[in-house]
């Protein structure tokens, strides 16, 4: 154990099965024959650099200029008329909702007198409801693009994983859950 924790010794590499040992305290290297010595004798690295097919930044711009459009660069097609149907319907009832605050808005600044400087309280209710409303679909509107801006940034990272048939996991009527691998 004292020897291990020195360093004192001589280490030894497999290079061709057991018959062939190879004594590193004999040789002296340099950083970059002892990086090729490495490099040969152990799990070979891929120096390759990974370039990707799609860009995130590219599908996060697309898609903050209009909701979807990222989802179509990254050839998720089936999530553009969700995300164009989602879109439609939170703008549409921000829409409705707006209107509906200003007609009663305005119903309920018609109502307000001298006589009566309160107005009537039904449209100052249905006004109120109406502006919460609005601004609940305002809230919601940000997070759906919020979230499309989140999606189509991670489509494009994962638009080159590979997603292969190895693991199933099925149903059958004899068992319950059945798992296989294949190597």
């Amino acid at each position: 154990m004292f020897f291990f924790f020195t360093g004192y010794g001589t280490l030894y590499s497999q290079v061709d099965g057991f018959n062939c040992i190879t004594n590193i305290n004999e040789h002296s290297f340099s950083k970059i024959e002892l990086e090729k010595f490495v490099l040969n004798d152990s799990l070979k690295k891929n120096l390759d650099k990974f370039e990707m097919k799609k860009s995130p930044l590219k599908a996060v711009l697309l898609s903050a200029v209009i909701p979807g459009l990222g989802q179509f660069y990254n050839e998720a097609y089936w999530k553009v008329p969700v995300i164009a149907l989602l879109g439609g319907y939170f703008g549409y009832e921000i829409f409705r909702n707006n209107n509906k605050f200003g007609d009663y808005r305005d119903l309920y600044a018609e109502s307000q007198t001298p006589e009566n400087p309160n107005g009537d309280d039904r449209y100052r209710q249905y006004r109120e409801f109406y502006r919460n409303q609005r601004d609940q679909f305002y809230f919601y509107f940000g997070i759906f693009y919020l979230i499309n801006l989140v999606d189509a940034y991670v489509d494009a990272h994962l638009f080159d994983f590979n997603v292969s048939d190895k693991i199933k996991l099925t149903l059958d009527k004899k068992s319950a859950l059945n798992l296989s691998f294949n190597f």
